[in-house]
């Protein structure tokens, strides 16, 4: 290997390890506030990138079909809630049943436009409002129940989701037009503009959720739950919105993902399985809780998969999957067991 093959291959890292990390930033976002480790977190990818595909070629995406369901059931499941005499927050109910898929309709069958930009803002917009109803369906029902119980809960979600894109999808693949089609070369070393639109797009939603987290109420509301969620209902923060905007704020991001690979590679409809278990080895990195730790163990797999692609090319997704295991076994050295909170 010569110095321009590594640079090519540390390249190909950071732009991985970009998407890899915003997978982990959604994982540790959805863990810290409501305790689910968020499996489907992947489906969501492959589903805004085939959307994406999807209008594009001028077809009606079937994830609209999805979310107008899923809008269905929970207006159902909340008029079921409010007739037992259950407290139910129809603002935020209405939001996100009514006002969201009636959004992504008129974007969908009233502004066709051949622009990438329209066509990712309509994607978004599809997509997005699909975190928190599946987190109202699947998981606010057993929001005190342990999290292996959540965990199982994911990964039955992660498969009928499976099901669900090959259903909408079919098995065939899908790639959508570059958002940049520019050309560099920097010491020699070729440079996409799509990879630069990935790497700063990532830098940006990074420094957009410190922001967030740091300087808005709504942030800070969301910290105090994922720090203690019995002293945040005590202050007054309604951990249940909490819930919802943890998934939406985790969609948004998977959106964003699925936008910024569909252009670098072919999409699958179970492609988003793996980028989101490569997102979960960065996340257990971070411990699950820390944004900058989970970010380093991005670029880590980022870097790593990279030059196992190159050495050991059939052994790569082993070699990452591998590195889970000095992780936990050195956290587990380091850390007490602490029960989980009733």
């Amino acid at each position: 290997m010569d110095f321009q093959i590594a640079l090519l291959l540390g390249q190909d890292g950071i732009v991985n390890g970009a998407v890899y990390g915003l997978m982990a930033l959604a994982l540790v976002l959805v863990f810290s506030v409501t305790r689910v480790i968020f499996i489907p977190q992947g489906e969501l990818v492959a589903f805004a990138a085939l959307t994406m595909a999807g209008l594009h070629a001028g077809r009606v995406p079937a994830t609209l079909w999805l979310l107008i369901a899923l809008a269905a059931c929970v207006l159902v499941v909340e008029a079921w809630r409010s007739r037992r005499g259950e407290n139910v927050d129809w603002l935020s109910t209405l939001v996100w049943t009514v006002t969201c898929p009636v959004i992504a309709c008129v974007l969908v069958f009233g502004w066709r436009s051949e622009a990438l930009a329209v066509q990712a803002a309509t994607t978004l917009a599809v997509v997005t409002p699909l975190g928190p109803l599946l987190y109202r369906l699947a998981y606010r029902p057993l929001a005190d129940a342990s999290v292996l119980m959540l965990l199982i809960v994911s990964v039955a979600l992660h498969g009928v989701l499976v099901g669900l894109g090959l259903l909408f999808f079919g098995a065939e693949g899908s790639r959508t037009p570059a958002f940049s089609d520019a050309r560099f070369e920097w010491g020699g070393v070729p440079v996409s503009g799509q990879s630069l639109v990935v790497v700063g797009v990532a830098l940006l939603l990074v420094l957009m959720m410190f922001v967030f987290f740091e300087r808005s109420i709504v942030g800070k509301a969301l910290r105090a739950t994922a720090i203690n969620r019995v002293g945040a209902r005590l202050m007054g923060i309604p951990t249940e919105l909490s819930g919802d905007l943890s998934f939406a704020l985790s969609a948004l991001i998977g959106a964003v993902s699925g936008l910024l690979i569909a252009p670098i590679t072919t999409v699958y409809y179970d492609t988003g399985f793996l980028i989101g278990l490569k997102g979960f080895v960065a996340a257990i990195v971070g411990g699950l809780a820390s944004y900058p730790l989970a970010l380093a163990g991005a670029l880590i797999v980022g870097q790593l998969e990279s030059f196992s692609s190159f050495w050991a090319s059939a052994f790569k997704e082993v070699l990452v999957f591998t590195l889970i295991i000095p992780v936990l076994w050195w956290r587990s050295l380091r850390s007490r067991h602490v029960e989980d909170e009733e």
